[in-house]
């Protein structure tokens, strides 16, 4: 197998300085010869690409079982089962496709990712993503203190397996969190949260995520935060850059519809100065998109990439909105307790931190977000967090059974018209 000697971290920054925004798909098959492919015609697409291996949904929960029951069976699963494969078969699958020009992550949303860790650092890989809230709460019900404990694990296991030159990578999955209707200073507040405690842990390289949400000014303010927050919050010595997603909520039914919105988060990404786009494809509402649509949405938003005009990506000198109230979050989560991880618990059980719609029992549960008349995700209520619910007059109606449905289908409404 060739080896990657040039880190997840430092190839995104290098394209970056050259002007060109990195495209990653979600992509992830059972069969290794199916992703073979899929890595292979991402490499050669007409984009400047890293690689994608996300796993299965048993693999997330760790039921490896399961895994073993449903390949002798011969029914295909929903992404690549790196745990259960023998090592062989994923070096083998990596053999003359990654090398130092197109690094490959794995993705898989677990809660318990050790078992993952040491499977994919055994077979040649050194970037991942996650975050001991992240992929906690919006996905079960791992206590949350597990969780921690699970990802400070992780982060040791990356380190000690990932032998220097190379530099172990991971993504804070904060920015995404819920999915939608998350007011962004939270997302950028839990982003940056996570990346701490990950450089606490010796992880020298990370990214941190936003997820394009329902409004592109809002949007842009942002991801301009985060960018600033990471310069004041991270050390200097961790390399670090900003992945957006495209739209993770309900998608356009539409063809149009959804390669507008694709379009657009290509246009946020260079506008707002990340440097890497998680595309999403025409498929999305849907099925599960084949190669070739994976390979169509990494192409066009590459192309639309190329001819938006680029921002320094830093944004108003000042504070702004999102910038006030993610820096509110991240300095009361901070003044709990010197350790990420303590402190992070701590504000879950304090209700400083609140996710709205979150069902887990960790979780507050008394914050609640609604979309104003103008398209901007705000607070109704923000139960015991020290920031402020939006006063809006007449947009802050009561969050009923229906207006949280049209709420959920407000981006794919506005996009299939």
């Amino acid at each position: 197998m060739s080896g990657a000697t040039t880190s997840f971290g430092e190839f995104v920054i290098a394209a970056a300085a050259a002007g060109r925004l990195v495209v990653q798909p979600r992509m992830g098959f059972s069969d290794p010869r199916r992703m073979r492919a899929g890595l292979e015609r991402t490499r050669f697409a007409a984009a400047t690409t890293v690689g994608t291996i996300t796993l299965d949904s048993y693999t997330r929960l760790g039921d490896h079982r399961a895994v073993h029951r449903t390949l002798a069976a011969g029914t295909p699963l929903n992404g690549y089962p790196i745990v259960a494969y023998p090592l062989s078969r994923t070096r083998a699958l990596l053999d003359g496709v990654l090398d130092p020009t197109f690094p490959i992550q794995v993705r898989h949303g677990s809660s318990r990712p050790q078992q993952i860790v040491r499977a994919l650092t055994a077979a040649g890989l050194d970037a991942t993503e996650g975050g001991p809230v992240s992929y906690c709460l919006p996905y079960g019900r791992t206590p949350l203190r597990e969780s921690v404990t699970n990802w400070e694990r992780a982060c040791h296991l990356l380190i000690q397996r990932v032998a220097a030159p190379r530099v172990p990578h991971l993504e804070t999955f904060g920015g995404c969190l819920l999915g939608q209707l998350c007011p962004p200073g939270l997302l950028v507040a839990i982003s940056l949260l996570e990346a701490r405690f990950f450089a606490q842990h010796g992880i020298g390289s990370v990214s941190l995520s936003y997820a394009q949400q329902t409004d592109p000014a809002q949007d842009g303010e942002a991801v301009r935060a985060l960018r600033r927050l990471a310069g004041e919050f991270l050390p200097a010595h961790v390399d670090r850059h900003v992945v957006l997603y495209a739209y993770m909520g309900v998608y356009p039914t539409s063809a149009g519809g959804a390669r507008r919105l694709l379009e657009t988060a290509a246009e946020l990404a260079v506008r707002s100065g990340a440097e890497r786009l998680i595309v999403k494809t025409v498929a999305e509402a849907h099925r599960i998109p084949t190669i070739g649509e994976n390979v169509a949405a990494l192409e066009t938003a590459a192309t639309v990439a190329a001819v938006t005009e680029r921002h320094d990506g830093l944004g108003p000198a000042g504070g702004t909105g999102v910038y006030t109230e993610a820096r509110t979050l991240i300095e009361a989560v901070l003044e709990l307790d010197a350790d990420p991880g303590r402190a992070l618990l701590a504000a879950f059980a304090r209700g400083v931190l609140d996710v709205p719609y979150c069902l887990h029992p960790d979780n507050a549960g008394r914050a609640r977000s609604y979309i104003d008349d103008g398209g901007r995700l705000r607070w109704a209520t923000v139960g015991r967090m020290p920031i402020r619910p939006d006063t809006t007059p007449g947009d802050r109606a009561a969050m009923t059974s229906s207006r949280l449905h049209s709420a959920l289908n407000h981006v794919a409404r506005s996009f299939d018209r």
